[in-house]
This record gives C-alpha cells, sequence and structure tokens, in this order.
C-alpha cells in the first residue's frame, strides 16, 4: 500500500505528529474523501444498560486511535475521550515501544459519557458501525499488529455482560459478511498516550491519513447517528488547558 493512505512507522509517524504538519494539506486530498472501510448499518443491542446519572467510563480499541478518539469525541453525551494504551505494563506504555507490537498494549480510547444522554450499548453501537471493522484480525486498515486489534476493555461485568450479548446478537444476524474478532478483555489499566497524539483528527484535518481513513468514520457518524452526532468535539488539549 502506497505510504500516502498508509500511516508511518513508529518514530517517523510520531515525529511527523509532534511537529508541524502543513504539508499533509496538499491539494489532491482536499477533495472528497472515499472511506476506507464502509461504515455497517446495524441494530442496537438487545441488552442494555439502563440509563443513570453520573459519570461512566468505556475503553474500546479498534485500530489507530487517531480515528476512534475522533468518533467519539463527536457523539452527544460524551465528556472526554482520551487516546492511549491499554493491555500492557504501564512501563511499556510509550508509543514506539508499544508499536513493537511485543507489549501487550491495544492503543485504545478511554471514553467518559454521561449514562443519561448515552448509554454503554450506544456507544457500542458506534463503535461496531462507524469507528472500526470488527471482523479484521490484529490489524485495521493500513496498520497491522496486536497493538491494532479490536478489543473492548469492560470496566465491570456489567459491560462485559452487555458486549458479550451484543457480538453475539451480531454474529447471529450476519451483518458484517463475516465472524467478528472483537475480544473482550478485563482487568486492564488503562494509560494516556503522549500529548502529540490527543485530538489529532481534529488539529489535523488534512494530514494524508486522516483525510483518507478517518474522516470518512466521522462522516459515517453523522449520516448513520444523526440524533447522537455533536458537530462540536469534545477536545482533551481544550480541557486541560
Amino acid at each position: 500500500m502506497t505510504d500516502i493512505k498508509n500511516r508511518s512507522s513508529g518514530l517517523v509517524r510520531g515525529a511527523l505528529a509532534a511537529f508541524a504538519l502543513a504539508v499533509a494539506g496538499a491539494a489532491f486530498w482536499l477533495t472528497p474523501a472515499v472511506s476506507a472501510e464502509d461504515a455497517v448499518v446495524i441494530p442496537p443491542p438487545a441488552l442494555d444498560e439502563k440509563a443513570a446519572g453520573g459519570s461512566e467510563t468505556a475503553v474500546f480499541a479498534g485500530g489507530c486511535f487517531w480515528g476512534v478518539q475522533g468518533v467519539f469525541q463527536h457523539v452527544k453525551g460524551v465528556t472526554k475521550a482520551v487516546s492511549g494504551y491499554t493491555g500492557g505494563a504501564k512501563d511499556d506504555a510509550v508509543y514506539e515501544t508499544v508499536g513493537t507490537g511485543r507489549t501487550g498494549h491495544a492503543e485504545s480510547v478511554e471514553i467518559t459519557y454521561d449514562p443519561s444522554k448515552v448509554t454503554y450499548g450506544q456507544l457500542l453501537q458506534v463503535y461496531f458501525s462507524v469507528a472500526h471493522n470488527p471482523t479484521q484480525l490484529n490489524y485495521q486498515g493500513p496498520d497491522s499488529g496486536t497493538q491494532y486489534r479490536s478489543t473492548i476493555f469492560a470496566e465491570n461485568e456489567a459491560q462485559k455482560k452487555i458486549a458479550q450479548s451484543y457480538i453475539a446478537q451480531l454474529d447471529q444476524a450476519k451483518l458484517f459478511g463475516k465472524p467478528i474478532v472483537t475480544t473482550i478483555e478485563t482487568g486492564k489499566t488503562f494509560y494516556p498516550a503522549e500529548e502529540y497524539h490527543q485530538d489529532f483528527l481534529t488539529l489535523n484535518p488534512t494530514y494524508p491519513y486522516i483525510v483518507y481513513n478517518d474522516l470518512p468514520k466521522v462522516a459515517n457518524l453523522k449520516t448513520l447517528f444523526p440524533k447522537l452526532y455533536s458537530d462540536k468535539p469534545v477536545l482533551v488539549l481544550s480541557a486541560s488547558n
């Protein structure tokens, strides 16, 4: 696959993300994007949590965290979506190390949300429908390795049961054409990624990888889930300043 469609390797991608990306806005990429992955229309989960107030968290992994974070930052009821690493040890939660695929981590996003406005089941529906392709084993689009696996990191037993039930429901419906390979892991700690990875989609909308792979996901969210879609993303860096 060409470099334009591919995300750069670890050190190169980290350097590009950390510094100015003006060259990413080449005129060719200012034309409307064609999605690398088409969204799939799926029903809501038959089993879901009861609407309640307060704040809860969900952690999903589905390929490059730039796109997953960007999608959930546009979901109403989400108050924060942070890119990070889940599944391995704290000392290994560094981009270059995770990029080796040998740490057990997955690039993931920790989503803080108000369950009275959006339920865990609705977040799962967005996750499976537009945020990634749950039938790809240990890769998403141009990115390959266990660090790009499709995994739900359940925070509690209730989330685990809802996720298990929904995967079974979707597999039975055969809406994806292939079996879902998404795994469910429990008892894992989330570690935030480096600052230059946060809000990457919003801050770099003309970066070629974003244009080709991730902006179509946000567009699909707006089209398929208009009641959940928010034009204004909830950004990490602005909240911390």
